[in-house]
């Protein structure tokens, strides 16, 4: 291998590690998105179904369907403002963000299920919004590397930045 090919290489190795830190931001950035319309549905269900007296299924079904409700929304929101009608947001916001809202939503309910008396502490409990908290930032954790599989397979979110400008 001569000189020149070698710095060649290099170069591309170096372009190579770029990449994979833009998608690993790019990433971050879909799944931050997500975590937002996602906690803004699951607080707001958690905190009506425990107000409410409700079931914890109850509870948590109405947790889950907010989360797909506001997660949708605030990508449907940026794209209709790009100039999308409101079919062509809601395909968009579909195809965005449906596997990154699942998967948040199965990890960061099912840690507040798991956690002994979450979810029957009550709204002023510091054990309710601490484990709220936690299943969020986990449930962020574990996304992550979901979106950037799917944002590098022109997935997910990667539909979604057609729209930006």
């Amino acid at each position: 291998m001569n000189h020149e090919h070698a710095q060649h290489g290099h170069a591309e190795h170096g372009h190579q590690q770029e990449g994979r830190a833009d998608s690993w931001r790019n990433a971050a950035r879909a799944t931050l998105h997500c975590l937002t319309g996602c906690a803004i549905g699951e607080v707001l269900g958690l905190v009506i179904g425990t107000a409410l007296g409700l079931h914890n299924g109850a509870t948590v079904v109405l947790s889950v369907l907010l989360a797909f409700v506001f997660g949708y929304a605030l990508t449907m929101r940026g794209v209709l403002r790009a100039g999308l009608d409101l079919r062509g947001a809601l395909k968009v916001a579909l195809a965005a963000d449906t596997v990154s809202i699942v998967v948040m939503e199965l990890v960061d309910n099912g840690i507040m299920v798991a956690v002994p008396g979450a979810m029957d502490a009550g709204l002023d409990s510091l054990l309710f919004w601490g484990s709220l908290a936690f299943s969020l930032v986990i449930a962020f954790v574990l996304t992550v590397p979901v979106n950037r599989l799917l944002i590098s397979k022109g997935r997910g979110h990667a539909v979604v930045h057609a729209y930006h400008h």
